[in-house]
């Protein structure tokens, strides 16, 4: 029987809620996070808004592997938090991916109802060059780090063991606790809006 390999599922959604209901929206959310920090699998989520008064608003969920997603999609708890916000949150569109790139890609915008006007279009996929520096710029002081101790403390240790034991050390935590962090941190650069700082 063959292995598959397990791949994190980046699950992107695009939500509606009324612009006066803003603080609700994000209280809701912060919920969700909550209850889904207590599944195991669950590498990270976050949230942005399209724009100031915006009625569009994007999350992001990652899980380690489809089998963890699925048990957080299936549960009660899932199940009570959406039910608790019929009648404030319409939602949209829902798009999976696997991969790194799914911390980068924005969730596409798409409106349930065709009558209703269409709200601010989301941001686009960063140019790979932003990608590719905002990787870097992750990898970097880790694998910077990573050298120093290890030709420190385990100089006698032959060299292709020191490479592999840091391979196995530092894709994992790029992977699940760098890269959805500096991504976050840097998703004003990425989109090409405005520095936070620029709008105090």
């Amino acid at each position: 029987m063959p292995l598959t390999l397990a791949v994190p599922v980046t699950v992107a959604i695009a939500r509606r809620v009324d612009p006066a209901r803003s603080s609700e929206m994000v209280a809701w959310m912060r919920a969700g996070t909550a209850l889904a920090e207590a599944f195991p699998g669950f590498l990270g989520a976050g949230w942005v808004q399209s724009g100031p008064g915006s009625s569009e608003w994007h999350m992001l969920y990652r899980f380690a592997d489809a089998e963890t997603l699925h048990r957080w999609e299936e549960s009660p708890q899932r199940h009570w938090w959406l039910s608790s916000a019929q009648g404030i949150v319409e939602h949209t569109r829902v798009e999976r991916r696997t991969g790194i790139e799914g911390w980068f890609d924005p969730p596409l915008e798409h409106s349930v109802d065709p009558v209703e006007p269409v709200g601010p279009v989301g941001p686009t996929t960063p140019p790979r060059w932003k990608q590719a520096v905002t990787i870097w710029l992750a990898f970097f002081p880790l694998s910077l780090s990573a050298t120093l101790l290890t030709s420190r403390f385990l100089d006698a240790v032959p060299l292709a063991a020191r490479v592999l034991l840091m391979t196995l050390c530092l894709t994992p935590l790029m992977t699940y606790l760098v890269l959805p962090r500096i991504t976050r941190a840097l998703h004003w650069w990425l989109h090409g809006q405005p520095a936070p700082w620029r709008a105090l």
